[in-house]
């Protein structure tokens, strides 16, 4: 079957030369692929393309994209285009936004490019394995000027359960990773391979486009002794800046743009590192300098990007809204020292509730598919200021398609940079204030990004008045 953009209530920003239509055709179907080196051997992995990643789709700002999604698979899927405004009737999710794609059959999603940024697409049906697969890619969106770099290029980040044979477990949805913090992998790999260098050379400029596609691990990238300064989070420019602590923190589902100068020894090696797990740390790759320097010392070129058409939410005249996360395994013991009850409204107990499969809750409640009933209806081009508590003992990335939000502050605490992302990392009894101009209407998903959590009930949906 086949579907047409309707109109978006968006307008993307003018353009110097005319818009250009651009045509992608995307397979989901399965493929081996070399994941490890050998002498293991090669993976059995669900692709777009036959590759994992898929195929990156790189456009210009305002340019229109047509994409047609065939599935090749023995089971139905979507394709959801993480971070983008895009109208609701393309947002790829099964049964609240489009009949899934069967067996077989193709869709057509049509959208406008309307922010620059750096974004993925992925299935939004059975999620969980069908990205534990290796079903994802990169969607890169350049602005009409960008700043100026030797080399823009794009780290897709991930991580698998792989056997002793190199293959994917089929442990998918265990109870464990499902009430805990979610399938986390034994094998880390960059743009779908394990590699132990990434060449580079003295004087030079990168601007590193990093998406974060693991179904759960957290990224924590210290670069040593290069200091990485970010431009851009989940693809929206903000105050070019030098991270916490050195370190690139990446929840499932978030991107980063950096930009890494290279002022290192020709011929040395620096190592980039993963510290999110303590104890567990482990060295991601090492930055191989060449022999040869590009120039004898780092250019200073401006970093800063330009705005995306965002509507500024109106903080004076915000209507306000609470949400709570609960549920997972020790959340009886938070919900009772954040003073409140693991009970559902019928007085079930929390063991109750996991032998019925409702894990997670929001407000109360764990969803059991795409479609329910909105749990926050949003007036339209009204600013809204929502609360969110995670009372729980994990992390989890809250996403909310269709738009971005400001993250206002965290436990009380203003942000110094009042960010704008679509995905938002909370640390466990965390309180974190977003806000956003609800300006895209329709029933838009509302879930944690680890995908375990969501297929548990982690799910809601938020409508946006038409």
């Amino acid at each position: 079957m086949a579907a047409f953009a309707s109109h978006l209530p968006l307008t993307a920003p003018p353009r110097a030369q005319s818009r250009r239509t651009h045509d992608f055709n995307l397979t989901a179907a399965p493929n081996q692929v070399r994941l490890v080196p050998e002498p293991y051997g090669r993976t059995d992995a669900w692709c777009f393309n036959g590759t994992v990643p898929g195929p990156e789709i790189r456009v210009r700002q305002g340019d229109r994209l047509r994409i047609t999604a065939k599935n090749g698979l023995a089971e139905e899927t979507t394709v959801h285009w993480h971070g983008l405004r895009v109208p609701n009737d393309m947002d790829g999710v099964p049964h609240l936004t489009q009949r899934p794609i069967g067996p077989g059959e193709t869709f057509t999603y049509e959208f406008d490019a309307i922010d620059a940024g750096t974004f993925w697409y992925h299935p939004h049906q059975r999620s969980f394995e069908q990205v534990g697969r290796g079903l994802y890619g990169p969607l890169i969106i350049e602005e009409p000027n960008p700043v100026r770099v030797d080399r823009d290029l794009t780290w897709v980040l991930d991580d698998w359960r792989l056997t002793k044979s190199a293959a994917i477990s089929d442990d998918f949805g265990n109870m464990r990773d499902v009430s805990h913090n979610g399938r986390i992998g034994n094998s880390v790999t960059i743009n779908g391979r394990m590699p132990k260098t990434f060449a580079v050379r003295k004087g030079e400029r990168i601007r590193l486009r990093l998406i974060n596609a693991a179904n759960a691990r957290i990224f924590a990238l210290d670069f040593s002794s290069h200091e990485p300064r970010i431009i851009a989070l989940d693809g929206q420019p903000t105050t070019p800046r030098s991270p916490k602590g050195g370190l690139v923190v990446l929840g499932p589902a978030m991107r980063a743009d950096v930009i890494l100068d290279f002022a290192g020894a020709p011929s040395s090696k620096t190592p980039v590192i993963d510290r999110f797990y303590k104890g567990r740390e482990y060295r991601l790759v090492d930055l191989a300098y060449a022999a040869a320097p590009l120039r004898d010392r780092t250019p200073d070129w401006p970093i800063e990007l330009p705005a995306n058409p965002l509507p500024e939410p109106d903080l004076a005249n915000a209507m306000s809204h609470d949400v709570i996360f609960n549920g997972g395994m020790m959340g009886g013991g938070v919900m009772r020292d954040m003073g409140g009850s693991m009970n559902s409204e019928n007085g079930a107990s929390l063991r109750e509730m996991m032998h019925a499969g409702k894990i997670w809750f929001i407000n109360g409640v764990a969803a059991t598919g795409h479609i329910m009933e909105p749990m926050l209806t949003l007036a339209r081009d009204r600013t809204h200021r929502i609360t969110m508590t995670n009372a729980t003992a994990w992390h989890h990335p809250i996403h909310l398609h269709g738009h971005s939000f400001r993250v206002i502050s965290r436990n009380g605490q203003a942000t110094k940079h009042r960010e704008w992302q679509d995905t938002v990392l909370m640390a466990p009894r965390e309180k974190v204030e977003i806000a956003l101009v609800a300006d895209n209407p329709g029933d838009w998903m509302f879930h944690c990004h680890i995908l375990e959590h969501q297929a548990a009930g982690m799910m809601g949906v938020i409508r946006v008045e038409t």
